[in-house]
């Protein structure tokens, strides 16, 4: 199993940017694909992006292609989401996800650990 924690959210304004971190435990991280979705209030949870086991391959969303880019240390046991040029559309409470299976999946249930989440919010 693993633990997720996310961190780095906060308030932006309109075009700024944050990088946001998850932390995960146990000793093999390496194993799990990472993602992040997000929530919007009175919307579904939407993926936003994925990252390989190694990091040689990743995913997007078509709405932050460009933007967004996820990273990954596993030395560190860490993903990381830089978001770059943030649009008020896009507060949401983001979450951390990770899958003990190949693939970058946008489909949440793929997923088998979530964190808590960690609000973004951007001002206008």
């Amino acid at each position: 199993q693993v633990q997720l924690v996310e961190s780095g959210g906060g308030l932006v304004q309109t075009g700024g940017s944050l990088r946001l971190s998850c932390a995960a435990s146990g000793r093999t991280f390496g194993s799990y694909a990472m993602g992040w979705f997000r929530q919007a209030p009175g919307k579904e949870r939407e993926f936003v992006a994925a990252i390989s086991r190694g990091g040689g391959s990743t995913a997007y969303a078509d709405s932050v292609k460009g933007r967004f880019t996820i990273s990954r240390d596993n030395a560190k046991n860490t993903v990381y989401l830089q978001m770059n040029n943030l649009k008020p559309e896009e507060t949401a409470v983001y979450y951390c996800v990770a899958k003990n299976a190949y693939g970058l999946g946008n489909i949440r249930y793929e997923y088998d650990y979530w964190g808590q989440g960690t609000q973004v919010t951007v001002s206008s």
